[in-house]
């Protein structure tokens, strides 16, 4: 497996989104579901503005203006079958509508058409990684009006891939697979979000999705292919280092985060949870990245997932961490 380096090239700055309160919609489902939701926001503004008319209404039409007239008591009706049956049977027909259209947003939503390029999106702390027929990559990167279906899966604990300007988000559930679908209709840059609580780094887990022109994005995969096949064992592991999220536990100027960090730590004694101690080598470094739970660093929590690499890549990673004096 061959992972994807080089950032995205360069791309049209999308003008600002024509929505007062809601991120530029660049997606085939995205306008149903904005219209569905404004729907019901100036639904809510009608009904709460003439709620409160009418209460100011009764208000003053019907106050106290002495305390005798306050006090005498008049003939009132508490009941009207009509004005009971019209409050009742107007919201009902618009709450059907609602049910109708939100439902048949809702199968769209959750009916990926067949001829979708499929992608593999996983979620841990605290990174996003996408998985391609040929590599990994650190951002999403899909091309312009084509369905594309992302299956979602996480290594640890619970995250929700969320893309704003598409209006589509997902849960990414240890242990099981999870899916979206869209069909993006303008080239741009576009943020990726976690947006279910994973921990402390939670708001860090971001990423982006990068939609190709049309021809742009086949060109970007042989381009990273030729690029990947080219580099040096050194600079493959620096890059695996900040694309895969090792970046997000392993600092490489010696200070302290979830876990290790990899100044130094190549050749290193290190004290394990198992009570025995271990060099640093090749082997550790390997058996660490392809099985990360069978020896951990004592004073480490349990928290470091399975990672997908290369033996190309492993091998580019034991000799950046070489270098990291």
């Amino acid at each position: 497996m061959i992972s994807l380096f080089q950032p995205a090239p360069s791309l049209p700055k999308l003008p600002p989104s024509e929505h007062f309160w809601m991120p530029r919609d660049a997606s085939v489902t995205a306008a149903n579901i904005d219209w569905l939701y404004m729907f019901m926001v100036w639904m809510s503004v009608i009904c709460t503005v003439g709620i409160f008319a009418a209460m100011a209404y009764f208000c003053t039409k019907y106050r106290a203006t002495s305390r005798k007239a306050n006090e005498r008591a008049e003939r009132s009706s508490d009941h009207n079958t009509t004005l009971e049956v019209t409050w009742s049977i107007i919201p009902l027909f618009v709450v059907i509508a609602l049910f109708v259209w939100g439902f048949k947003g809702f199968v769209d939503l959750r009916t990926p058409p067949k001829d979708s390029l499929e992608i593999h999106a996983i979620g841990k702390r605290w990174a996003w990684s996408f998985q391609y027929p040929h590599g990994v990559d650190n951002a999403l990167h899909v091309p312009v009006d084509r369905n594309v279906r992302i299956v979602i899966q996480s290594l640890d604990v619970l995250h929700s891939l969320y893309i704003p300007n598409f209006r589509t988000k997902m849960d990414a559930v240890p242990g099981r697979y999870t899916d979206l679908w869209f069909r993006a209709t303008e080239a741009g840059e576009f943020p990726i979000f976690c947006a279910e609580y994973c921990g402390t780094s939670h708001s860090d887990m971001l990423s982006n999705v990068v939609v190709h022109p049309p021809g742009g994005y086949e060109k970007w995969v042989k381009e990273q292919i030729e690029i990947a096949n080219s580099l040096p064992p050194v600079e493959l592991g620096k890059r695996v280092y900040e694309k895969q999220g090792c970046n997000a536990c392993h600092t490489i100027d010696g200070s302290p985060k979830i876990g290790p960090t990899w100044k130094g730590l190549f050749g290193k004694n290190e004290s394990l949870q198992s009570g025995r101690n271990v060099k640093v080598d090749e082997n550790y470094i390997r058996e660490s990245i392809l099985d990360p739970q069978k020896e951990i660093v004592a004073g480490m929590p349990n928290s470091m997932p399975v990672t997908k690499l290369s033996d190309r890549e492993i091998t580019g990673v034991i000799e950046y961490l070489k270098t990291l004096k």
